[in-house]
């Protein structure tokens, strides 16, 4: 049992108002997540509301399990049974493996990731024209999935331009989705649509869910698009239960769909809202908040609210103004030396390194690596991205559903066992004549005009193979067992040490695979009642939760400088953030200026980036960069002129260090004659 008195009056406010719409403006530090977990407790303990009831709504798998663990940390795993907590995907497939038959789909519905679904789409294109390549696959899918998240069916979708993509993707997406349906398969997109049109078509199913989650809390609102506002808003209409938490200051995530409207105008969306603020940030000094609410307060379109710490106002914050990326790096280098100097308790793991763009991290890794600092790099590719995992995925979901054809083919002749391209032509272009499924092709082979019996005998034993393991995968106790044994009877470690000349990068690739092992055996642990559908389901909708070692969690959990990109960082914290590149054209971005100009959530990113920092904020900018190999003036970011002078110092690269108090304040007098002669004012 949780004591109310241990929060703040704003969010003893947000737990104990239970009944209606809410929206609780929650800034940065402000202990958003101790309110939802204190809110399902108290609606569990001191409403007596049945644990099915609740449901909260996350982005990601991380803080999906992490709040359900808070809140059975408080009430005991068994007072949670029932309680769903899930993310925007999981909830919806929840939706679906129950009812999508009613939409022409089977239960058995295969989820297509990114890599299905661009293969997919190049073989649609090579219909429409000869030399499409790859790139033109994912400007084509961005744009299918931008409409679906906006509920823009394949016939509804009309080019918005005379750009060639644009009107490719007129043409495709119609097919993709019907490519889609024919193979029982969806994408992720399709997972929010299909649950919202299944809502819409389905009052008996509507009314049984607005009834079977009669209290529903929603994080991270601000990140929402109009798909994810749809489906919240049919679920609540019924009871109008419904807490969203957000701040309209970190919506960030444009590029990907969210809508800040969806935060702004919930208000006149749902009638009778209580609006709350919280305003004490538990993360930042006094200095860092004062230069972060003197940014923000620049957006017109917001909901007005400043951060403030009963903790004091701490060190004010640098900017060191620096000869060129060379010269950054090496002032970022010198700080980390000089902090962990100056004080010993730091680790590497209390500095971060921000940057809006990913390419500058380049410099800022040499001179790390020349110093022989440990650093982590957050943002490679995603352990279930990796061909050699992928592969495997591939068998297991062709074993869970035989017409899902893009990995139906990605492993018809993976690894080699005589079915060839050319072969492999044939017999999709005889399920194509015959419009039967290709599976149902691979069944009969014999009846493929010109495939010579080598072919049809490998494509029999194939059938076979994949018929054998269907049956044994239907044992749940023995899942991982059975995959060792298939991976062993395919001999794809074999296969991929004969591929790779590089006998260590084979070596990593084998033990990628046998992650897999690891990770089916962990889920055999987790779950009550597992299958190999289950566990696909958990792979298909994972963000940061696979296996291997090198991902975002489990790379912060190291001793060593933290290196991301402003987007990354959003939901974490460092004593120490090093926010890089403070120039026109980093932050705010190029594209910001002169394409889209939306400022606005540039300097939502500023923002971010600043209320990451704990106790020391150092702001660096360069007067040169190298581009191309040449050398080009850089003008200092519009974002620093908006901090007041009296939290900001300024710092030349060859000016000595600031330390005390005293020396800060003396520089910080001297600041703004310095930046307006950089700025030409």
């Amino acid at each position: 049992m949780f004591d109310l008195d241990s929060l703040n009056p704003q969010q003893r406010d947000a737990v104990s108002h239970t009944e209606g719409p809410l929206l609780l403006l929650a800034g940065a530090g402000s202990g958003k997540t101790r309110v939802i977990t204190c809110r399902i407790v108290y609606l569990l303990q001191q409403r007596s509301v049945p644990a099915e009831q609740i449901l909260a709504v996350t982005f990601t798998n991380k803080a999906a399990r992490e709040m359900r663990e808070r809140v059975e940390e408080m009430v005991g795993r068994k007072a949670c049974k029932g309680m769903v907590i899930a993310t925007f995907h999981s909830l919806c497939v929840r939706i679906l493996k129950v009812h999508i038959e009613r939409l022409g789909y089977k239960k058995n519905f295969s989820i297509y990731s990114a890599a299905d679904q661009q293969q997919l789409v190049k073989r649609l294109l090579k219909d429409e024209i000869a030399d499409a390549t790859g790139k033109d696959a994912e400007q084509i899918l961005w744009q299918i999935s931008d409409a679906k998240s906006r509920l823009i069916d394949p016939e509804q979708f009309v080019s918005s331009s005379r750009d060639p993509i644009s009107c490719l993707t007129a043409l495709v997406y119609p097919r993709y989705q019907k490519e889609l349906k024919a193979y029982n398969a969806v994408d992720f997109d399709d997972l929010l649509v299909l649950a919202v049109r299944l809502l819409e078509k389905n009052n008996d199913l509507l009314e049984h869910y607005q009834q079977h989650f009669r209290y529903q809390m929603v994080d991270e609102y601000q990140d929402t698009n109009p798909v994810q506002y749809r489906l919240l808003k049919l679920l609540a209409d019924g009871h109008g239960n419904l807490c969203v938490v957000g701040d309209d200051d970190q919506s960030i995530y444009g590029f990907r769909g969210a809508d800040v409207g969806t935060i702004l105008n919930f208000e006149q969306d749902f009638s009778g809202t209580r609006l709350i603020k919280l305003e004490q940030n538990y993360r930042s000094s006094g200095n860092i908040l004062t230069a972060a609410n003197a940014v923000i307060k620049n957006n017109n379109k917001r909901k007005e609210k400043a951060l403030w710490t009963a903790d004091g106002a701490g060190r004010l914050v640098d900017y060191l103004i620096c000869a060129d990326d060379e010269d950054e790096a090496c002032q970022v280098i010198e700080r980390i030396h000089a902090e962990l100097g100056r004080q010993p308790q730091l680790k590497y793991s209390d500095f971060a390194i921000l940057y809006r763009t990913n390419t500058q991290s380049r410099a800022f890794e040499e001179q790390l690596r020349y110093e022989n600092i440990p650093y982590v790099l957050i943002g490679g590719q995603q352990f279930f991205d990796r061909k050699e995992v992928k592969d495997v995925i591939a068998y297991l979901k062709v074993l869970v559903n035989p017409f899902d054809e893009v990995n139906l083919l990605r492993i018809l002749n993976y690894p080699k066992r005589n079915i060839g391209a050319t072969s492999a032509d044939k017999l999709i272009r005889f399920s194509a004549e015959t419009e039967l499924p290709l599976w149902n092709v691979l069944l009969e082979p014999e009846q493929v005009p010109d495939l010579n019996p080598k072919t049809v005998e490998a494509i029999s034993a194939f059938v076979q193979l994949l018929e054998r393991y269907r049956y044994r995968f239907r044992q749940p106790l023995y899942l991982s067992d059975t995959l060792r044994e298939l991976l062993e009877e395919l001999k794809l470690a074999e296969e991929i040490y004969r591929q790779e000349n590089d006998a260590q990068k084979a070596r990593r690739r084998v033990e990628n695979q046998e992650e897999v092992l690891n990770a089916m055996a962990a889920y055999l642990e987790r779950e009550a009642e597992p299958s190999l559908v289950g566990f696909i389901e958990k792979v298909s909708l994972l963000d940061d939760d696979g296996p291997k070692k090198n991902d975002k969690e489990q790379k912060l959990a190291q001793n060593a400088v933290t290196m991301m990109s402003l987007h990354s960082s959003k939901g974490l914290e460092f004593p120490v953030v090093f926010l890089v590149g403070m120039e026109e054209g980093f932050l705010p971005h190029k594209k910001s200026i002169y394409e889209t100009f939306d400022i606005d959530e540039e300097r939502r990113l500023c923002y971010v980036g600043i209320t990451r920092a704990q106790r020391q904020l150092v702001l660096l900018g360069a007067q040169q960069r190298r581009k191309y190999g040449k050398l080009e003036q850089r003008e200092p970011s519009r974002f620093l002129v908006e901090i007041p002078e009296e939290v900001l110092v300024r710092c030349d690269s060859n000016t000595p260090q600031v330390t005390s108090p005293e020396q800060q304040a003396q520089s910080a007098s001297n600041f703004f004659s310095g930046i307006s002669a950089l700025l030409g004012d």
